[in-house]
């Protein structure tokens, strides 16, 4: 395999990522939560119980991509600064961990919205409310650690802009992208009046390109090895 082939399959892993987590993390909750009405929300998961455990499935198959890319990103930008794109290697496993936490919390009313015989002691009301609690608690999970996913998203588009060989425009997009996921998750956390969901937009936007791009034009082959990268097993001692 080349680098070559390496741009691709990060291009066909951002695509997937993208397409599965619109679903999973966009399309299917914007169906099942119903604000604040606990009633309404319960009654949409428990007739469309089929669609959201498929949420589910679909945030399965982007943590996958994730983890993928995290090693593949390592290796294309292990040239320009090998520490630094390790390290941004491990904070996007962490970010893809914490962000299974906070699916946990999605999947949890699939456990309470059922009829089994140890939910007796609460009343449907109760359980509505704990299952729109749980929602609640999966959206903020994944809006606090925002942060991971941000700041190895703006060290990603440093090291890009870096490299020479991917273009400076895509790390720049990327670079600004992972900072407002970071702006976002502080907000989030400091100031929740003043965040919003537009500072998510920027990150939308650096996906499109880079899944663009890596599909479309890879990387500069020549550059990428003129920078030290090679694909050759390290010698045994």
């Amino acid at each position: 395999m080349t680098i070559q082939t390496y741009a691709r399959i990060i291009g066909v892993l951002l695509l997937l990522s993208m397409i599965a987590g619109g679903i999973g993390e966009g399309y299917v909750p914007s169906k099942m939560l119903a604000s604040n009405d606990a009633e309404v929300t319960a009654r949409t998961i428990i007739t469309s119980n089929a669609l959201f455990r498929a949420g589910f499935a679909s945030y399965l198959v982007e943590a996958v991509c994730d983890v993928a890319l995290a090693l593949l990103f390592y290796v294309l930008l292990a040239p320009v600064q090998k520490y630094l794109a390790l390290f941004t290697a491990f904070l996007g496993l962490i970010s893809t961990a914490l962000f299974g936490v906070a699916e946990f919390f999605y999947f949890a009313p699939t456990l309470l919205l059922r009829d089994a015989a140890y939910l007796k002691t609460f009343t449907p009301q109760q359980l509505h409310t704990l299952a729109l609690l749980s929602l609640k608690a999966y959206g903020c999970c994944g809006a606090i650690f925002m942060v991971f996913y941000g700041l190895a998203s703006l060290l990603r588009g440093y090291l890009m802009f870096r490299s020479g060989y991917v273009p400076k425009l895509v790390g720049l997009v990327l670079a600004l992208a992972g900072f407002s996921f970071i702006v976002r998750s502080l907000t989030y956390v400091l100031t929740p009046a003043y965040t919003s969901e537009v500072m998510l937009l920027p990150m939308f936007l650096a996906l499109v390109v880079m899944t663009v791009w890596f599909l479309a034009k890879g990387v500069d082959a020549g550059k990428w090895r003129d920078a030290g990268g090679s694909l050759a097993p390290s010698p045994a001692h």
